[in-house]
């Protein structure tokens, strides 16, 4: 099952990515090109974290996992969704999720700032 800390390391070895606690000491968020592509809170008791998702796509997976997969807490609802990862949902899956935030944003970020992150 994914954790924290796998978390952290699956993300920070992606190229550009940063973290910081941006929002405060109890939100981990890595950014791409200083913007957001997941968050995951410290502070409760099951992991979970924010994830930018495809407007269609965050839908399909609330219906398909709707005690796993929920609107994006503290965020646009549209566009981001909140995992709550305890075991139900497959790591494989989750790091595909994770994949797709991050080439999310990187995708949105000017093509002079992603020349730098991908040159």
């Amino acid at each position: 099952m994914l954790h924290l800390e796998s978390f952290r390391e699956y993300c920070l070895a992606k190229p550009g990515v940063t973290e910081g606690l941006p929002f405060g000491p109890d939100v981990l968020v890595m950014k791409v090109g200083g913007k957001m592509f997941a968050l995951a809170p410290l502070n409760t008791p099951e992991m979970r974290m924010n994830l930018k998702c495809d407007p269609e796509d965050a839908l399909l997976l609330r219906d398909k996992y709707p005690m796993h997969v929920l609107p994006g807490y503290h965020m646009n609802k549209m566009n981001w969704n909140t995992v709550i990862v305890d075991g139900s949902i497959p790591d494989k899956l989750l790091l595909e999720w994770i994949d797709h935030s991050y080439d999310l944003i990187l995708a949105s970020l000017p093509a002079k700032v992603r020349k730098t992150i991908l040159p």
